[in-house]
């Protein structure tokens, strides 16, 4: 079962009271129907190719108007084959629209009168009915954080972003194809959506998901970061062996002042410490204790006295 159903099956089992259920069904009507006439009557089709969302709308009619409808499966004609549900109003399709905000006067609107969507519950509810209709939204598993839902006309997706950002979310609408698509990316705006929309346990796994995954991209960047560290000290001691042998070699460690021999001892005996480390390990040593950038210091001098006896 894909992310999307999920979501989709908690919207569909919700209780709402009688003003929210309008507000659902409003917005699954707008998008997924349209007016048809036979013999001078006013009718409706719905069509859809998801099983819950039909089933969802044929509920909300019979709770809402109790009218009867006829429900037909078909299949597509394209390669993909896929089940379409249609559902039939025969009778009082006109009264339901009235109803509904959607049609004022013989004409239909492009959206819904601003009764549906008055309080925020009702709001809400519309939003998981545009999402019921034609929503879908990326598995938590992917990286690639996605919800969307595609919609036929440019003033409905701009109706849907300025729904959506009375709850201080910002939806985007890109244009693919015929279609206009008002999507979510931010990882924030998803989870909070989810929320919005009623699908509380599809809001938890992706939170779930999203959590492992930054606690695990926070873990392997500091695996990285220890790893660089650690390869960082290495050089730096490989380095400051290297100029302490050419000291030995040229035969004048003996005249070395004798903080710095044993600075030198200590970092030959330890070749893999860190500074703290060998400032650990000298105060045990020798018994002085030396900072961090007192052992810098001294080690630059080993490095100063090392270049410049190879230029003599």
């Amino acid at each position: 079962m894909s992310f999307t159903t999920e979501i989709k099956q908690e919207i569909a089992i919700a209780k709402l009271e009688k003003h929210c259920q309008k507000a659902q069904l409003s917005a699954l009507i707008q998008l997924t129907g349209s007016l048809t006439i036979s013999n001078r009557n006013l009718g409706l089709l719905i069509r859809s190719e998801s099983p819950t969302t039909s089933k969802r709308i044929v509920f909300l009619l019979k709770e809402l108007y109790d009218v009867d409808t006829e429900l037909v499966i078909g299949k597509k004609t394209n390669l993909k084959k896929n089940n379409v549900y249609t559902i039939e109003i025969k009778q009082n399709a006109r009264e339901i629209l009235e109803d509904l905000k959607l049609m004022n006067q013989g004409s239909i609107q492009s959206h819904p009168g601003y009764e549906i969507v008055s309080r925020n519950c009702c709001a809400s509810n519309y939003l998981a009915g545009a999402f019921l209709a034609y929503g879908s939204c990326n598995d938590p598993q992917n990286s690639n954080y996605h919800l969307e839902i595609s919609l036929a006309k440019i003033d409905y997706a701009n109706f849907i972003v300025k729904l959506i950002s009375r709850f201080d979310m910002q939806g985007k609408i890109v244009k693919r194809r015929t279609r206009y698509i008002v999507y979510l990316k931010k990882a924030d705006y998803i989870s909070d959506f989810l929320a919005l929309i009623g699908a509380h346990d599809a809001m938890m796994r992706f939170e779930d998901e999203r959590i492992g995954r930054d606690l695990k991209n926070s873990i392997s960047r500091i695996d990285n970061c220890e790893i660089a560290n650690e390869e960082k000290i290495i050089r730096a001691g490989e380095r400051q062996i290297t100029f302490i042998n050419r000291i030995i070699e040229k035969g004048k460690f003996s005249k070395l002042p004798e903080k710095l021999r044993n600075v030198a001892d200590i970092r030959i005996r330890y070749p893999e410490a860190s500074l703290l480390e060998l400032c650990e390990y000298y105060q045990k040593a020798y018994g002085e204790v030396v900072s961090k950038s007192g052992m810098k210091h001294r080690l630059n001098k080993l490095e100063n006295i090392a270049e410049t006896l190879e230029e003599e």
